[in-house]
């Protein structure tokens, strides 16, 4: 038996196999009977599979659902900052350890960049975008989730829980770098928890054990 394989496109993967990033070929193949080497009887269409460039191995199409490294780190690098910038939408900008930890949290998520004034300014833009963050139903309005949901959600699969957990504490103690949670803060940061897919019960635990940061 020989398959002739056909190569229908390219790209970027996980090989699982190699242990990182690899571009792949994505193979359709036809199984032949062969005697001697010579193709006689058709077996049938095979695939379509995904053959990393690098090792050869084949996978199914599924193992795209799972990023690169560089999509997962930029998927993280985006999932704290946006939980930095709710926080902040929740309990404002005017405190300076707050700022001081938003931006270290920021930077150690990979933006290296990030300043006070970069954190203000985007909070300024969005409070001022009120169909955005700030709604009727106060700072964690609904399209507060919205924004949140669409940031963590994608990315808490790929996350074990503990994982999952460390985001959540990093916008806890945000929140706790002037004091208690405020109402808001602490609403801002359940639905954060939910976001992750995290129960309401882990999420409370977590925000009542989470420490001020020193």
């Amino acid at each position: 038996m020989h398959t002739a394989w056909h190569t229908v496109s390219d790209g970027e993967f996980f090989c699982s196999a190699c242990g990182g990033d690899r571009n792949y070929l994505r193979r359709t193949g036809r199984r032949r009977f062969t005697l001697l080497g010579v193709p006689l009887l058709s077996r049938g269409d095979v695939g379509p599979v995904l053959e990393c460039a690098a090792c050869q191995s084949h996978f199914g199409t599924e193992v795209l659902d799972h990023p690169t490294t560089a999509r997962f780190s930029a998927m993280l690098r985006d999932a704290v900052h946006t939980v930095a910038l709710a926080v902040l939408v929740a309990g404002g900008t005017s405190s300076r350890p707050v700022r001081e930890v938003a931006v270290a949290t920021v930077r150690a998520a990979g933006l290296d960049d990030c300043t006070e004034d970069q954190l203000v300014g985007l909070i300024k833009a969005l409070v001022a975008d009120t169909g955005r963050f700030v709604t009727e139903t106060g700072p964690c309005g609904a399209t507060l989730a919205i924004e949140l949901h669409e940031a963590l959600e994608p990315l808490a699969p790929h996350l074990a829980p503990a994982g999952r957990e460390a985001i959540l504490l990093q916008g806890a103690r945000i929140a706790l770098a002037d004091g208690p949670y405020s109402p808001a803060e602490r609403d801002a940061l359940t639905t954060v928890g939910a976001a992750l897919q995290l129960c309401a019960d882990d999420t409370a635990r977590l925000l009542a054990t989470a420490r001020t940061p020193f």
